[in-house]
Parts: C-alpha cells; sequence; structure tokens
C-alpha cells in the first residue's frame, strides 16, 4: 500500500512586522530673530607709530596774517611762526587794517589782538567771520567771561595768552584750522543757521565726551562722529546725541 505524500509545512510566519512609519511632527519653529538696538561702537584706536616730529617744511604751507598793535609784539609773533615754517602773509597794526588784509590775501588763519586801536580785535573777528574767509585766533591777556563768550559768537576759534612763546602757537593753529574744518563740514550738512548752533553744541559735547572716555584728541573726536554719520547714513547731530545719551560723560 503505498504511503501519502506528507503535506508541506506551511510556511512559517514573518515573526517580526514591519517597523511602523514615524509619525509625522511638525518641525520646530525657529526663532524669529529680533533687531538688536542700534548702539555707538566705540572706535578703534590704532597704536601711534614712531614718527618723528614735524619739521618746519611738514607744518608750513598755511598763510597767516597777524595783527597787533604793539609793534615788537607783532614783529616777534612774526617771527617765531616764520621760523615754525608758517607764511606771514600780512602784518597790520588794528582792526581796520587786519580785515583789509584778510580780504585782500585770504590766508588760511588769522591771528590779532583782542585790543587794539580803530577796530577791536573781536569787531574784526566778527567781519572776518560773517564773509568766512578764515578762522581766527584771538591773542589776549585778558581771561573775563563776558570777553570770552563775545569772541565765541563773534567766530573765534582759538586762544593764546600772553606772556607767550613760540610752542605756545602750533598748538593755536591746530585747534583753529580743526575746527575751522568741522564748522564748514556743518555747514555743508545743515543749512538753517538755528539748527546749525545746535548741533554744534551736541558734537562739542559728544567730542568732550569721547575725548574722555577713550583718550582722544579733539580732531580725532570729530573725524569719528564725522565717519560713523557717513557709514551709517546720519547726520552729525543723530551721532552727537547717541554718544551723548550711550556713553555719559564721568563725573
Amino acid at each position: 500500500m503505498s504511503e501519502k505524500p506528507t503535506p508541506a509545512a506551511p510556511k512559517k510566519a514573518a515573526s517580526t512586522k514591519a517597523a511602523a512609519a514615524p509619525t509625522p511632527t511638525e518641525p520646530e519653529q525657529a526663532p524669529v530673530p529680533t533687531a538688536p538696538e542700534p548702539t555707538i561702537q566705540e572706535p578703534t584706536i590704532q597704536e601711534p607709530t614712531n614718527q618723528e616730529p614735524p619739521t618746519s617744511a611738514g607744518i608750513g604751507g598755511l598763510r597767516i596774517v597777524v595783527a597787533e598793535d604793539e609793534a615788537l609784539i607783532r614783529l616777534d609773533l612774526a617771527e617765531m611762526l616764520a621760523e615754525l615754517g608758517y607764511d606771514v602773509v600780512g602784518q597790520a597794526s588794528d582792526g581796520e587794517q587786519a580785515v583789509a588784509l584778510v580780504q585782500e590775501h585770504r590766508p588760511d588763519v588769522v591771528i590779532m589782538d583782542v585790543k587794539m586801536p580803530v577796530l577791536d580785535g573781536i569787531s574784526a573777528a566778527e567781519q572776518i567771520g560773517k564773509e568766512r574767509i578764515a578762522p581766527v585766533i584771538m591773542l589776549t591777556a585778558f581771561s573775563q567771561k563776558e570777553l570770552v563768550e563775545r569772541a565765541r559768537d563773534a567766530g573765534v576759534m582759538a586762544y593764546i595768552v600772553k606772556p607767550f612763546t613760540q610752542a605756545d602757537l602750533a598748538p593755536a593753529v591746530d585747534i583753529a584750522t580743526s575746527r575751522w574744518a568741522e564748522l564748514k563740514a556743518l555747514e555743508g550738512e545743515i543749512a538753517d543757521l538755528g539748527e546749525r548752533l545746535e548741533t554744534r553744541k551736541a558734537v562739542d559735547r559728544a567730542k568732550g565726551i569721547l575725548m574722555t572716555r577713550l583718550k582722544l584728541s579733539e580732531a580725532d573726536a570729530f573725524r569719528w562722529i564725522q565717519k560713523t554719520a557717513m557709514d551709517r547714513r546720519l547726520g552729525m547731530r543723530e551721532v552727537a546725541d547717541a554718544v551723548i545719551s550711550q556713553m555719559p560723560a564721568t563725573k
């Protein structure tokens, strides 16, 4: 009797099930960046390089008119300036003559005594300032507050106090020419006279803060304000106000 064929064993079911597909989850939302508050960054101060002090040829080229009613002082002043490399293009003994020489020669700087005959130095400085010819340095032995305020209102840019030495002259010329350049820059940016005066006050205050906090010279402080305004497309008044609010002067 033939044997019945053994039925094939059923295929073993897979012991494991296919892994379930992961349930999709919503991606985490990245935090929305917030715009940082605008701040005025402190300028990078470059280390000074070892440079030789300026010679007469280095600081020369500036043309100066001198006005002083005392002949000896006037001659000494002109000689000191010439030794420093400046070009003294005119000498006046009174304020009226000084104005005429300045109008004729159009110098880079005017140095005049506060007390002179015919027309005093402050009145002469006021006339020169109205015509925007050159910065005026006041030569004076007086330090009264009223006199200083009147001279400032007349547009005087710097002072030399008697008795003076040759070492006093170059720094005064540098200050006067630097402040004159600042004034020209403000005039180019702001047409309104009243707003220009307010801007100049704010810029002067901001310069003082930068000079104290960052040990900058007056010229470097102004250049930083001017460059920051250009880089950020702001007015110098806006930059000055930001410096005043964010970098308060130390007491």
